[in-house]
């Protein structure tokens, strides 16, 4: 397990993962067992909480495509976004709300996981910051993106460290034009926003996108779209750090809010794609020949003129092809990415009214997607179809292999999936 962590932190993609996780995570490969899906209360459906509901995703179990454990935490947070510590014994889960974290143990039982500790201090302890968002894995800590603060509940925000026990370290501000923290501003912005994080450990870099605040991200879509001063408040930019140091070093210009980051794992590979959920565009953040960070917009995702919001991405571990899901349209594209700086769509496939997140196994064979994207922001009437879904994946095109109506089985918004296997343990 050690050596193979390595291999993954240095960049070797010889086996697949789940691609959007830390490199310094333990690396497993295989037949994941479980889905854990972090899941938003809904009203007058089950118990109205969050929850983190866990799935048997084994083919030879006898409860293969169910659900086999449900875990409220009391309450609705706006449950968003996952992540494991390093060691992958420990799940850090946010809501956005709230503000809270919820830290589950998923190592002494991976089929039925424990609430292990709650985080309810965190405005206090970072100093304002609003809205945890990525909980990404470092050696022995946690990097923690904010999406905003307690002052406005605007997008300006920062990022976060723990350790992995819980215990609050740092807290990070994003460059904004009053205060660059050092940061070279490249084009018009420096608007301090943040979303997703990643880090590319051999290169000592991080990234980090930008979003939009909590006055905006808790209200209602409708309304939201028809207010023309709301809709400037979305991000804007990226921003590269010194790893290491956790200090901010260059803002890139991504116009129309840049979501999640996804790195290529060859190390040969000097760069990273992101999407914009307003402008649907794959952008491209790149070492060029210079040894210069760049950032390029490479490719429209679908019809430019037509609203599709693109929500979610994902890396295959050879860096040959890019998931890309559109919420409004609940479809998936698959890109070809072989040659970066023009990925070419060569697949598509409607998953359902409307879809959120995409998760690829561990060797490249299944596909998950989930519903959810916000609870205020979520599709209404008939199309606010709540599922996860399976497929198998040949190379070719996706196949039907089950499908969970989260409101159904009374469980609520389904939002990210995480992978657990009893093989990490043992």
């Amino acid at each position: 397990m050690i050596l193979g962590c390595l291999m993954v932190a240095l960049g070797n993609p010889s086996h697949g993962d789940e691609t959007p996780l830390s490199p310094y995570m333990q690396k497993i490969v295989g037949q994941e067992d479980f889905v854990y899906v972090w899941t938003l209360g809904m009203e007058a459906v089950g118990d109205g909480s969050d929850k983190l509901v866990t799935i048997d995703v084994n083919p030879k179990s006898s409860h293969y495509g169910e659900v086999i454990h449900s875990l409220s935490v009391g309450g609705r947070h706006e449950a968003h976004h996952s992540g494991f510590t390093d060691d992958r014994k420990y799940l850090w889960a946010g809501g956005l709300d709230t503000s809270k974290i919820f830290i589950f143990d998923v190592h002494t039982d991976p089929a039925k996981p424990k609430l292990f500790k709650v985080i309810d201090d965190f405005v206090e302890k970072t100093g304002g910051v609003v809205g945890p968002h990525t909980t990404y894995a470092l050696p022995d800590r946690m990097i923690i993106s904010g999406l905003s603060n307690h002052q406005d509940y605007g997008g300006r925000t920062a990022l976060v460290e723990y350790t992995n026990a819980g215990e609050y370290v740092a807290t990070y501000w994003m460059p904004t034009d009053k205060n660059l923290r050092g940061a070279v501003k490249t084009g018009q912005y420096a608007d301090g926003y943040g979303y997703d994080v990643r880090a590319l450990p051999r290169l000592d870099i991080m990234l980090s996108s930008s979003f939009t605040g909590h006055k905006n991200y808790m209200r209602d879509f409708g309304s939201l779209v028809k207010d023309q001063e709301a809709m400037k408040q979305f991000g804007n930019t990226m921003v590269l750090w010194d790893l290491q140091k956790r200090q901010p070093k260059k803002i890139f210009d991504v116009p129309g809010a840049s979501l999640e980051i996804r790195c290529a794992w060859d190390p040969n590979h000097n760069y990273c794609f992101t999407s914009t959920a307003l402008t649907a565009k794959i952008w491209l953040i790149y070492l060029d020949e210079e040894e210069n960070w760049q950032a390029r917009a490479v490719a429209d995702i679908g019809d430019p003129k037509q609203t599709l919001l693109p929500v979610d991405i994902s890396i295959e571990s050879d860096d040959r092809r890019l998931w890309v899901t559109t919420f409004m349209d609940g479809t998936a594209r698959l890109f070809d990415i072989s040659d970066p700086f023009h990925p070419k769509q060569i697949y598509q496939k409607k998953i359902g009214a409307q879809v959120n997140m995409v998760s690829q196994s561990w060797d490249g064979k299944r596909v998950y997607f989930s519903s959810s994207l916000l609870s205020q922001w979520d599709k209404k009437g008939k199309d606010n179809e709540q599922f996860v879904k399976a497929y198998q994946w040949d190379g070719q095109r996706l196949s039907p292999e089950f499908a969970i109506d989260f409101i159904e089985e009374k469980l609520g918004h389904p939002h990210q999936m995480r992978f657990g296997a009893y093989s990490l343990y043992r």
